[in-house]
């Protein structure tokens, strides 16, 4: 290991603890363990959220599923949680940086996983149906058809902006949670 001058000890120390102590400032006001849980709640961590939280929870989904079992793949644990850190740095950036858009709007990434997920979930229901040349990855229709394009408002409401959700969640409505 190597040594360090007796004069620099003092400034290390306290360059070694602000930078400690910014970092587990961070992982606290961030709720990062909340990160790592499926639960719901997660997504509204961030205000700009909301809509789409409320759309959720006054959907027919809210009683079978969470946002995870929709928006992340479920092929593998390690898979999960690579998405999972990928996206949620990504949002973290975003957001940290105030650089969040009026509309949210999924990435191509996520329209596959989201489309995997309805897929798995429905199944029963898509082998019943004359509608699999959409979900057929041979047929000349996959690339611009996903489930939401006939199902535009499942589980999700149509969201415009950050404030077209009239039964959002206030903040003080979150906290007495």
């Amino acid at each position: 290991m190597f040594a360090i001058p007796t004069k620099w000890k003092i400034t290390f120390a306290i360059l070694f603890g602000a930078i400690f102590g910014l970092g587990a400032y961070t992982f606290q006001a961030s709720n990062a363990v909340s990160y790592l849980s499926d639960s719901p709640k997660t997504c509204i961590n961030c205000h700009v959220m909301n809509s789409y939280y409320s759309s959720w929870a006054h959907s027919s989904h809210a009683r079978f599923t969470n946002c995870n079992d929709c928006h992340v793949p479920h092929d593998n644990v390690i898979n999960k949680y690579i998405f999972k850190a990928k996206d949620g740095l990504r949002h973290a950036t975003i957001f940290t940086l105030r650089a969040e858009p009026q509309v949210i709007l999924i990435k191509e990434e996520g329209k596959h996983a989201v489309e995997s997920n309805c897929i798995r979930c429905h199944e029963k229901q898509i082998e019943n149906t004359n509608m699999t040349t959409y979900m057929n990855p041979d047929s000349e229709k996959f690339e611009d058809k996903y489930c939401w394009h006939c199902h535009r408002e499942h589980p999700h409401r149509k969201v415009n902006s950050l404030s077209s959700s009239p039964n959002e969640l206030s903040t003080e409505t979150r906290k007495k949670e």
